[in-house]
């Protein structure tokens, strides 16, 4: 008796440890994923594929440089890519076909975009200029150089002062020459012509620096007039300099020397030798009140001539 109900517990117990197992797999089991709909996807890719395409059509090509590319060395086909900007540089070239085979005559950097002037000869300051100027460097300190508050882009008065001496008998002063660009200050430059930077700082930091040293600048480059380069030069040698910073508001000073209502003749009337003055200051009278002057051969004083008085870009008798 005893036997056969050990044995009907152990079919039990059997029993029950079977059911817990296969329970205990049912519910380890994880769920099968349930499919998306194919259809929400095909449309959100249908959309964003239409947006591409009408970005593209907005967009203009630009040829850029994909590595450093030294000078003399002509562009191949893994110099180059087209990139399409939004807003694309002016006059910047649009297709491979045009720098191909080309060759810059300076180092360009990677990432650089290309145009005509980069196969241009020259150097930054070279293409800083127009055809009708020249890159003058002139020495300053603080107080020629406006507080060191000068910036490459500004337009400066020269000024020019001549102490009272020997051969000049009353100190004067004087308008050099007016509204001349200043090309650089220190080691910063300036804009080249089709408006980049000469110099761009690559970081942060070397933009930080070249700014630092701006304002302890002891040279500066200046555009001269090609006419007007011999009585700047003669300017710097003969008395004390001054820069004075013409005013923004002054919308024309682009074109001060370039202007159509500008003409050679001008610039010719200008580019004078300096005075030393002592034609322009009033000869002293002697005791007895006549005024002293240059004596003819006949014993009769001499006609005075005229004097020549310049003002900025005037001159008149």
């Amino acid at each position: 008796m005893n036997s056969r109900v050990t044995m009907t517990l152990a079919g039990l117990l059997l029993l029950g440890a079977v059911f817990v197992g296969y329970w205990g797999l049912m519910l380890n089991r994880q769920p099968e994923p349930v499919a998306e709909p194919a259809a929400p996807v095909a449309v959100s890719q249908t959309v964003e594929k239409a947006v591409t395409t009408a970005q593209d059509q907005t967009r203009t090509p630009v040829v850029v440089l994909l590595r450093d590319v030294p000078a003399f060395t002509p562009l191949t086909a893994e110099d180059l890519t087209l990139e399409k900007l939004r807003n694309a540089p002016a006059g910047s070239l649009s297709s491979l076909d045009q720098a191909l085979g080309r060759t810059p005559w300076r180092t360009l950097a990677a990432g650089t975009w290309l145009n005509d002037e980069s196969f241009s000869a020259g150097g930054p300051l070279a293409r800083m200029i127009h055809s009708n100027e020249r890159a003058l460097a002139m020495a300053v300190d603080e107080v020629i150089g406006a507080g060191g508050q000068l910036n490459p882009g500004d337009y400066v008065d020269v000024l020019l002062f001549l102490r009272a001496d020997a051969s000049n008998l009353q100190q004067s002063v004087q308008v050099v020459i007016p509204a001349m660009r200043l090309l650089a200050v220190g080691e910063q430059l300036g804009l080249t012509n089709d408006g980049q930077p000469a110099s761009p700082a690559t970081t942060a930091e070397e933009k930080m620096k070249l700014e630092q040293r701006r304002y302890g600048a002891r040279t500066v480059i200046l555009a001269v007039p090609q006419k007007l380069l011999s009585r700047m030069m003669l300017a710097t040698q003969v008395g004390t300099l001054r820069l004075a910073v013409r005013s923004s508001e002054e919308k024309n000073l682009a074109r001060y020397w370039a202007g159509e209502n500008d003409s050679i003749g001008t610039i010719d009337a200008t580019n004078s030798q300096l005075f030393q003055f002592t034609e322009l200051a009033m000869a002293r009278a002697p005791k007895g009140g006549m005024v002293a002057g240059p004596v003819a051969s006949g014993g009769t004083p001499a006609p005075r001539r005229g004097i020549e008085v310049i003002r900025g870009n005037q001159a008149s008798q």
